[in-house]
């Protein structure tokens, strides 16, 4: 069970973060704001803290976190190498929502890692996590997403109170965070780069920096095989999911539409629609609205926020529009993919 807590919701201003600061060296998880969601953080060197971080969201043991850094100085004893790749995707994309896996060093615990021989590494470009780790020392933190395992990621710190209150002592409430879904991860620890998760940063960006392909996982767009590890967060079977059973549907607007009439004619009650801006008004059932068809980066900002507010409404099922599955819009698709545990209707 985790330690039970009186939560603290506090201005990411010079106090907030001096209290931050403090429970990083501490060894105290806390979770603050970054920009892609808000994160649960603890000294990614202290085994028992980043234990503390399991407890507080009830995640699986072998589910490996990511570590976050301010500073290119601080790769030294997190990763064992920082390869040609590394240093090149570096410069063009941190700080910012990327994450790349690296030969793991010895300044990083095993239970952070899950006892890979790779970490995950990124630089937020969040002013509020440099302020953290600078006010600390030059602390490196472990982060997952703050919210209970399996459900949607928190982008504000009201949705972090929502499923934190009383597992953690602080929450730093550094307003919503502007890109909407976890960073992506590209595998560097390999011959070949390897993307084990879309986000902001795609792949077309990173494979004109690199001069090379960079091919995607098969975990992206399917379930993991029996046996196979998770070498990075997301990759489970079922992730991102509301209390609501969604069901993802491809095809136009005009068979989403007759797919939620014959849905409705059978169903009981409770079955909502979450689709594109503008078309909540003309359908069979209520609807909430994730962001334009041909706005990608705007869905994936306000895509976890909808799956929360599907819940809210008591929604018990959901037909899901489904987004174009290339640039940051494979990150939304892959999200909604395993929040949908894979159902899929293609019309």
């Amino acid at each position: 069970m985790p330690t039970e807590y009186k939560t603290q919701v506090l201005p990411a201003d010079a106090a907030g973060i001096a209290l931050a600061a403090q429970y990083l060296r501490q060894g105290v998880p806390f979770a603050l704001p970054t920009e892609t969601v808000y994160g649960i953080a603890a000294d990614a060197a202290n085994a028992g803290a980043v234990r503390g971080i399991f407890v507080a969201k009830g995640r699986p043991q072998d589910n490996p976190l990511i570590v976050h850094i301010a500073d290119m100085g601080q790769l030294s004893g997190l990763v064992a190498a920082v390869p040609e790749r590394a240093q090149k995707l570096a410069a063009a994309f941190w700080p910012g929502p990327l994450t790349m896996v690296l030969p793991r060093g010895a300044g990083v615990c095993d239970a952070a890692t899950a006892g890979l021989d790779t970490v995950g590494v990124r630089m937020p470009s969040h002013p509020v996590v440099q302020a953290v780790i600078r006010a600390a020392g030059g602390i490196a933190f472990a982060a997952p997403s703050a919210n209970l395992s399996g459900r949607p990621s928190p982008t504000t710190a009201a949705d972090t109170l929502a499923d934190m209150d009383g597992r953690l002592p602080l929450i730093l409430d550094g307003g919503p965070c502007t890109v909407g879904v976890e960073s992506t991860v590209v595998s560097l620890a390999g011959e070949r780069p390897l993307l084990l998760r879309p986000g902001a940063v795609t792949k077309e960006q990173m494979e004109r920096v690199l001069g090379e392909e960079v091919p995607l996982s098969g975990a992206i767009l399917d379930k993991l095989k029996p046996g196979q590890t998770a070498r990075s967060p997301g990759m489970k079977y079922k992730h991102y999911a509301p209390k609501a059973e969604l069901t993802l549907v491809k095809g136009d607007l005009a068979a989403f539409k007759a797919c939620l009439a014959a849905q409705a004619e059978q169903d009981a009650g409770g079955l909502w629609a979450l689709c594109f801006t503008g078309e909540g008004q003309g359908l069979p059932v209520p609807a909430l609205e994730y962001g334009a068809e041909n706005d990608p980066a705007e869905q994936a900002r306000r895509l976890f926020s909808a799956l929360r507010e599907l819940d809210a409404r008591g929604a018990r099922a959901a037909l899901v529009r489904c987004p174009a599955a290339r640039g940051v819009g494979l990150a939304v698709y892959n999200r909604l993919l395993r929040a949908a545990a894979f159902r899929v209707v293609e019309l």
